[in-house]
């Protein structure tokens, strides 16, 4: 089907060509009938200039200009060919190619740019219309073609459109409104021609997009280059509260819907009225449906403010392992573990700050390249995250089950830096080698990982969400062997199990990323504020949780901190009271 598919396309394109042939032969005819043609009947002035019908069954005119009294040809337009005719068959076969029952198959099309390419074909074929009377009107099923003559003196014009969509009998809307002020700029009469496609907007979200949808007709537009603003009237298809609408332009050379061609004027439930720029880049349009997520100010301020306060507490833990690292590394377990609390920290500082970056990106278009390397830090270091959370949670495994084995520091190292840093990097240069040659690595309005299209975010997603079942397992095995059974079962026995275990859920839960498992949650209700809510404050504040239960809750770096400080404090006594003797020289002085 998709090779039936392409050899349509091919077929579709053709008659750009074949109408080069057939007008050829009309210059021919063209050539014959101008020695039949007459002089204007009207007086010749000079540089003036008059027009005559061409001969029978010919269509366009003549033009002559009157130079030294006499009248002398200077254009001609007449052809045998009525382009309204061919565009009957030509639309037949597009009609055919955006059929509602061919939109799954444009998935395994390999040129994706090819409904693009469908796109641009259809207006540029339609340019060339030329209007011989007031209106044109060609209507197809899953095309349809409005055009009208316009001019300064016209008023407000609209061309309206009603399609069936979703192959069922209900009809949605579309209208171009053409402002009288925009008309007001027309130094001569001209033509407003209107293109609406009921289906190529599924068909682009199946080739392109993840995570829109369009869901209004797709308003393609052929104007005079002096309208510079029009004005588009959407029904949505899908009338779902659920949902953030946007106004937007088809970028025909990066591929991609762009929110800077419009302006959302009003929306309401069942439309939505778009105020959009007309030019030589921007000329079919739309709406869009994002999947909806609660628009609160308190996500935003939980995101920047638990942004801050992680990214400052990761810094401080990093600082205070340096301070205490030779006190709390002198055995192999504890060497190993904080060098798995370092890691930690250190990866998830650069994703933070990697996120801080993404959010300054505005035109994604123009800085496809730069999105597309933030994304990948942002994919390795999260990456690290997990990966060195993972080799903390098989430290504890080594550490409660291999009691009475030792491992070599430089075999545990290679280990633990191979599973914590090559793991992720092999991942995620995969991801990138296998998605970014169809533009596909990112998402289109975000430096993230795409979904809808590629699903290149399963390469963060999969890795994490096995990551998180180890570790919970972990706390599993953590918690039965720290367990002691209890003998008569006492009140004050039981409650130190249980202050015991939770202690270690407590620990562990925030240093093995457990909290990401939350997120599943934001899968599962989208809809709830709640949950996106606690989502965003346990994961921005995941490096003050590795601040607090990675290192002040550790009873040895207290100490040592302790130590530092009397230290600290020691020395600075001493060289006051150095200070204080140089200053007092004693009594056998004098």
């Amino acid at each position: 089907m998709s090779l039936a598919i392409l050899l349509s396309c091919l077929v579709f394109l053709q008659p750009t060509e074949s109408c080069k042939t057939q007008c050829q032969v009309v210059n021919k005819d063209k050539v014959q009938t101008s020695s039949r043609t007459q002089d204007c009947k009207v007086p010749c002035i000079e540089n003036s200039h008059c027009f005559q019908n061409c001969s029978p069954g010919l269509e366009g005119n003549i033009g002559f200009l009157c130079k030294n009294k006499k009248w002398r040809k200077s254009t001609e337009t007449c052809r045998t060919l009525n382009i309204s005719t061919i565009f009957e068959s030509y639309s037949i076969i597009a009609n055919h190619i955006l059929d509602s029952r061919s939109i799954s198959h444009w998935t395994f099309i390999p040129e994706r740019r090819s409904c693009s390419i469908l796109l641009q074909s259809m207006i540029s074929f339609v340019k060339n219309f030329f209007l011989s009377k007031r209106s044109l009107d060609i209507s197809e099923e899953f095309v349809h073609i409005l055009g009208i003559s316009i001019s300064k003196d016209t008023p407000k014009e609209t061309l309206s459109f009603s399609m069936k969509v979703n192959d069922t009998d209900n009809k949605v809307t579309g209208m171009v409104l053409l402002p009288q002020e925009e008309l007001q700029k027309l130094p001569s009469p001209s033509q407003a021609i209107s293109i609406a496609f009921p289906t190529l907007g599924a068909i682009l979200e199946a080739t392109f997009f993840e995570n829109v949808t369009v869901n209004g007709l797709i308003l393609s537009v052929i104007l005079p280059k002096e309208l510079q603003r029009i004005s588009l009237v959407f029904e949505k298809i899908n009338k779902s509260r659920n949902g953030r609408t946007q106004c937007v332009g088809w970028h025909p050379t990066e591929n991609k819907w762009d929110e800077e061609a419009c302006e959302m004027a009003l929306d309401s439930l069942n439309q939505t009225l778009c105020s959009c720029q007309s030019s030589k880049r921007f000329t079919s349009f739309s709406i869009l449906m994002s999947p909806h997520v609660p628009e609160s100010p308190v996500l935003l301020y939980i995101m920047y403010i638990g942004l801050g306060i992680s990214i400052g507490s990761l810094i401080l833990c990093l600082v205070i392992e340096v301070i205490v690292w030779h006190q709390v590394t002198k055995t192999e377990i504890s060497y190993l573990r904080h060098i798995c609390i370092v890691n930690i920290a250190a990866t998830l500082l650069m994703a933070d700050m990697g996120f801080i970056v993404a959010s300054l990106f505005v035109n994604l278009v123009q800085y496809h390249n730069s999105c597309v390397a933030v994304a990948f830090f942002i994919h390795f270091f999260y990456l690290s995250v997990f990966f060195w959370m993972l080799v903390m949670a098989l430290l504890i495994l080594y550490g409660i089950v291999i009691v009475f084995h030792t491992l070599p520091k430089s075999i545990a190292m290679t280990s633990a830096f191979s599973v914590g840093y090559g793991c992720p990097l092999i991942i995620a240069v995969i991801t990138l080698a296998a998605t970014e040659p169809g533009q596909g690595y990112v998402r289109p309005m975000t430096c993230w990982l795409n979904w809808d299209n590629t699903k290149a975010l399963l390469a963060f997603v999969v890795p994490a969400l096995v990551i998180i079942m180890v570790n919970f397992i972990t706390v599993g095995i953590v918690i039965v062997k720290t367990q002691r059974p209890s003998i008569g079962s006492p009140i004050a026995q039981e409650m130190a199990t249980i202050v015991r275990i939770s202690k270690n859920v407590a620990i562990l839960t925030p240093l093995l990323g457990l909290t990401w498992g939350f997120g599943i949650a934001i899968v599962i209700e989208k809809d709830s504020l709640a949950f996106h809510i606690i989502f965003s404050l346990l994961n921005a504040l995941q490096g003050f949780f590795i601040l607090v239960f990675g290192t002040f809750l550790d009873q040895k770096i207290r100490d040592a901190l302790k130590v530092r400080m009397s230290s600290v404090k020691w020395l600075s006594r001493l060289s006051e009271f150095s200070s204080e003797s140089s200053h007092h020289p004693t009594k056998g002085s004098h």
